[in-house]
Parts: structure tokens; C-alpha cells; sequence
């Protein structure tokens, strides 16, 4: 995509903002003569940036700004485009094993399933801590009784807009969400954990969108 010039992109916002607009009107509002924006007009008009009818004026074109289509593609942004893997341990693990497995994947939460791969709960540092200090036995203690459990959970399924599960993290004030689908026994509440999305995840991918390299 071609790149506006500073002049060009004001001239596209006015546009915009006060179509239709005549080139008179734009000089005007720009502290400009009409011949020096003469070439800017043609080329937007060109690009299809704006569109002029004689006797109007200008108004906005069909094209859409690199700034735009940005937002468009992180509005249409599924979690199943982004996602990464999940960390999981089983209901089983002790205390001790999951937070080995915590500080080794470096994260957060870690999520929690049955035998069956079924979502059960998550678990995260803080859980961890509180049972652990002072007491030397909860490191042999099952995971299964400190974690939040499934129905306390917030997911997003792989479907969910990338900007839903934002609002989710913000709203929870959480660094993560399980990414499930529904299990295959049809049992309602009971999914499958296919993915985790983490703030990490989406500022990478809005980096990627917003400033690529």
C-alpha cells in the first residue's frame, strides 16, 4: 500500500469529516493555496482514496487506509489464529511437580485436566504459594485441591474474537484463558482444552499488525 503523505493524510481526514468539500474549502482549512494542493487531490482521487463530483466536491473513496485495514484484520482476529499451547497438568499432580512445571514454562496459571484431557480447573502461582508457605506437607498435596475449579474458569473458544478474549483478560484481571471446545461425550460444561491465550499473545500479534518490521 502507498504511504500518504502528512498533507495527503489531512487533507483524506477533512475529506472525511466535512465531505462533501470543495477544493476551495481545503486550501482554506489547510492555510493553503488551491494550486499547491492541486497534485494531492489528483493523486487521492487516483488511488481512490476520495471522489470528486463536479459542481460538490470531494467526498470519501471506496479504499481503505493502511490504518484502517489494520484495525479491520485485528477486529476480525479469531483466538484460534493466535493461540499457543497449552501448559496442562493433571488433577493428580502433586503441589511440588506443578510448580516445577510452572517456573520451567515460565507462566502464570497452569491449566488443569482429567485423564481424559477434560478442563477441570486452573491453578496459578498465587494458589500455590498460600498453601505452601509455612507448610512443608501441601508439596505432596494433589493439585486438585487448591486449583479454581471448572465452573470458575473463563475460557474463550477458538472462535471468539482475539478482542473479546482482551476484554475477558482486563475484565478478570488475569494473564491467560484456557482456549476449549466441547468434549465429545455432548455433556453440557464438559470441553476440551486445545490452546491458551495469553496478553502476550495478542500484544505480539498486534505488533505484527500495527508496526511489522
Amino acid at each position: 500500500m502507498i504511504k500518504l503523505t502528512p498533507r495527503q493524510q489531512e487533507i483524506l481526514d477533512i475529506v472525511k469529516k466535512h465531505a462533501p468539500v470543495t477544493s476551495e474549502q481545503i486550501a482554506e482549512m489547510l492555510h493553503l493555496t488551491r494550486p499547491t494542493i492541486r497534485s494531492d487531490l489528483s493523486i487521492l482521487v487516483c488511488l481512490d482514496y476520495i471522489a470528486a463530483k463536479p459542481k460538490v466536491g470531494y467526498f470519501p473513496g471506496t479504499k481503505k487506509t493502511a490504518a484502517e485495514e489494520n484495525k479491520a484484520s485485528l477486529l476480525d482476529l479469531k483466538v484460534g489464529d493466535i493461540h499457543g499451547v497449552p501448559v496442562i497438568v493433571r488433577e493428580t499432580t502433586t503441589i511440588h511437580d506443578a510448580a516445577v512445571t510452572l517456573f520451567l514454562e515460565n507462566v502464570g496459571h497452569l491449566i488443569v485436566t482429567d485423564e481424559d484431557g477434560k478442563l477441570v480447573g486452573i491453578v496459578s502461582r498465587k494458589d500455590m504459594l498460600k498453601v505452601t508457605l509455612g507448610n512443608a506437607a501441601a508439596a505432596a498435596m494433589p493439585v486438585s485441591f487448591i486449583m479454581t475449579r471448572r465452573a470458575n474458569v473463563v475460557t474463550v473458544s477458538p472462535e471468539d474474537t482475539v478482542l473479546d478474549a482482551a476484554r475477558k483478560i482486563i475484565a478478570h484481571q488475569i494473564d491467560s484463558l484456557p482456549v476449549v471446545v466441547p468434549a465429545e461425550s455432548g455433556i453440557d460444561g464438559e470441553v476440551h482444552v486445545v490452546g491458551r491465550i495469553s496478553k502476550t499473545n495478542i500484544i505480539r500479534k498486534m505488533l505484527e499488525i500495527l508496526a511489522p518490521e
